[in-house]
């Protein structure tokens, strides 16, 4: 696509426009055929484009809002109260055809509920879901994990529903024919699981259009053995933040191991391009940006305490998602699939 417009929720996230500006700077410096729409407090936002030299920038246009959805509201009064906020005006303009996609770092509840609310699910689809694509043990292959936090309990059929849009998903973006399908559970064995993880299972097991290969367990998820990986809101989130916190853990023991002593910090300096290289292929910030799967619309939502780096992933992410309209691409197989229910 030669010209995309994405609407980006500046005031949303831990560090608000602090980190949103310097994503937009980034954003528009690498794709020059991409225009953002700022949605925030104008003094605010411009304030933060002149720190960048930013101000005029040909490329960025600035939407005013009064309100601001705090990280910690709660969303139904976020959705009900705060009409005027940068995300919700975010969201309001992909309705209004202004926008191709819409970026926010903000309240996941309030975003998940509020687009929900304004864009509305395709045919068929009772929930979206927050799904991204994360690394494996193997070079360029990822596995899309989802749900990561939008729906804390999901049922049977929402579970069987998530695996036939993640299927899409990695088809449609990855490229990747008849993807692998296995839901997250505490057991590869048939027995293993409650009865609404078994009934998924079987489920998604009879429909001959879906390469479902089983369960998979928490110590499976990066070892390549499923291109998608489906489970609760509930557990996606607990298990993708797990997965972060063990990354910035073996991070910190290794820079302790070889600040230990003279002969380590030299043996560290001699390892420390390939150690570089190897904890860059595992930091999280690069696979930032999951999007709600399951809309009419394209939203993607970033990390709230994400740096600037990790903020223009997000950004590249919705990018990449216009470019390839996966709405569009997906739409007709979720009819078909959806509508027609487990076969």
């Amino acid at each position: 696509m030669k010209n995309l417009t994405i609407a980006l929720d500046v005031m949303g996230g831990d560090k608000g426009p602090l980190v949103s500006i310097a994503a937009a700077k980034l954003a528009v410096e690498h794709l020059p055929q991409l225009s953002l729409i700022l949605c925030g407090d104008k003094d605010t936002i411009q304030e933060h484009l002149k720190r960048q030299n930013a101000l005029n920038h040909p490329q960025i246009s600035i939407f005013h809002t009064t309100q601001v959805v705090t990280m910690c509201e709660k969303p139904l009064s976020a959705m009900r109260t705060k009409k005027d906020s940068s995300l919700r005006k975010a969201i309001d303009l992909v309705n209004e055809g202004k926008a191709h996609a819409c970026v926010s770092a903000g309240n996941t509840g309030a975003l998940f509920a509020t687009a929900h609310l304004i864009l509305k699910t395709l045919p068929g689809v009772e929930r979206p879901a927050l799904i991204s694509a994360l690394p494996t043990s193997q070079p360029e292959q990822h596995v899309f994990m989802l749900d990561l936090g939008a729906n804390v309990f999901c049922d049977a059929n929402v579970l069987y529903q998530f695996g036939v849009m993640g299927a899409v998903m990695a088809e449609q973006v990855d490229g990747i024919s008849k993807p692998r399908v296995a839901l997250l559970n505490m057991g590869k064995e048939d027995i293993k699981g409650s009865d609404h993880i078994k009934l998924a299972a079987a489920q998604l097991a009879e429909n001959p259009d879906i390469n479902y290969v089983g369960f998979i367990e928490g110590n499976d998820i990066f070892n390549n053995k499923a291109d998608v990986i489906v489970c609760d809101g509930f557990v996606g989130n607990v298990a993708l933040k797990t997965c972060e916190g063990v990354a910035n853990l073996v991070f910190e023991k290794v820079k302790e191991v070889f600040d230990k002593n003279v002969v380590t910090k030299i043996l560290g300096q001699f390892l420390a391009p390939t150690l570089k290289k190897l904890f860059k292929s595992l930091n999280p910030d690069q696979y930032n940006g999951a999007s709600l799967i399951g809309l009419r619309g394209i939203v993607v939502k970033s990390h709230g305490n994400a740096n600037s780096k990790a903020l223009f992933t997000a950004i590249l992410e919705a990018v990449k998602e216009v470019e390839r309209q996966v709405p569009e691409k997906i739409k007709n197989t979720l009819e078909q699939e959806l509508l027609q229910g487990p076969k």
